[in-house]
C-alpha cells in the first residue's frame, strides 16, 4: 500500500527559525515519504537494468560493437528511468494538500523544489549511476572509459531531474499527465545525451573529453539556476488551475 504524505507542520513552524530549518525539515520529510515509497524508487532502476541487459540479446552480442554502442546504451536508459520517476515528483503533494501549504509559508517556493529535486536525484537517480559501472563491464566498455561515463552521469542526470521537475510541475494536476511530461522534457534532453555520449566516446578515441564535460558542468549549473525557478512558477499556476 502506497504511503501518504505526512501533513508538513514542520514547515509552517520552520520559517521561525529561517529559510535553513525550512530546508532541512522539507528533505527530511521528503527522505522518510521516498522511503515509505520504496517501489517509486526500485522501478526505474529495474527499469534502467532490464532495458541495458536486452539490448545485447535484441541486437548483437559482439564485444565490439556492445563497447561502441555501450555508452548510448546505458545513457539512453539512465535517461528513460529518470524519466519515469518524474511523474511521482510533485503529484503526491499536489493530491493531499501539502502543495497548498508550500505555497503558504514564507519562504522562498523555489529553494523547496530544488531541496525536493535534490532528493530525487539522490534516491531514485543515484542508484543507476552506481550500477553504471557493472552495466558498463556487461558491455566491455573498458575501465577507462567507464570512469568517465560515471562522471558524465554525475553532471548530466541533475540536469535531467532539474529540467524533468518544470515538466512535472505544468502537468502536475493532469490526469495521465506522463505522457505529456515526455513530450515536453525529452527534446530539452537531447544537448545533455549527446555531450554526455561524445565525452565517453572521445575517451574510448584516446581525444580530450574536457569540452564536453564543460558544457555539462555548463548545462548543470544553468539548470540549478533557472529550473527551480520556473518549476515554482509551474506549480503556482498548476495549484491555482487546481
Amino acid at each position: 500500500m502506497k504511503a501518504h504524505n505526512p501533513t508538513p507542520v514542520q514547515l509552517r513552524e520552520a520559517p521561525r527559525s529561517g529559510l535553513l530549518a525550512v530546508c532541512l525539515s522539507t528533505l527530511r520529510r521528503d527522505l522518510l515519504v521516498r522511503v515509505r515509497n520504496a517501489q517509486d524508487l526500485v522501478n526505474p532502476l529495474i527499469f534502467f537494468v532490464i532495458v541495458v541487459s536486452l539490448f545485447p540479446l535484441g541486437v548483437s552480442p559482439q564485444e565490439a560493437f556492445l563497447r561502441t554502442a555501450g555508452p548510448g546504451v546505458i545513457w539512453v536508459a539512465a535517461l528513460l528511468a529518470v524519466l519515469l520517476s518524474l511523474d511521482s515528483l510533485f503529484r503526491d503533494d499536489y493530491e493531499d494538500g501539502s502543495l497548498d501549504q508550500w505555497l503558504l509559508i514564507p519562504q522562498p517556493l523555489f529553494v523547496l523544489v530544488l531541496v525536493r529535486v535534490l532528493c530525487h536525484w539522490c534516491l531514485a537517480v543515484l542508484p543507476l549511476i552506481v550500477l553504471a559501472p557493472l552495466l558498463g563491464l556487461m558491455m566491455h566498455m573498458p575501465p577507462g572509459q567507464i570512469g568517465v561515463l560515471c562522471l558524465t552521469l554525475l553532471l548530466g542526470t541533475p540536469v535531467l531531474s532539474l529540467v524533468g521537475s518544470m515538466g512535472a510541475a505544468l502537468t502536475v494536476g493532469l490526469g495521465g499527465g506522463g505522457v505529456l511530461l515526455s513530450l515536453l522534457v525529452l527534446p530539452l534532453y537531447v544537448p545533455v545525451l549527446l555531450f554526455a555520449t561524445g565525452a565517453v566516446m572521445a575517451a574510448a578515441e584516446g581525444a580530450s573529453y574536457s569540452p564536453q564535460l564543460m558544457l555539462l558542468g555548463a548545462l548543470l549549473a544553468l539548470a540549478v539556476t533557472l529550473a527551480p525557478l520556473a518549476s515554482a512558477g509551474a506549480l503556482r499556476i498548476s495549484a491555482s488551475q487546481g
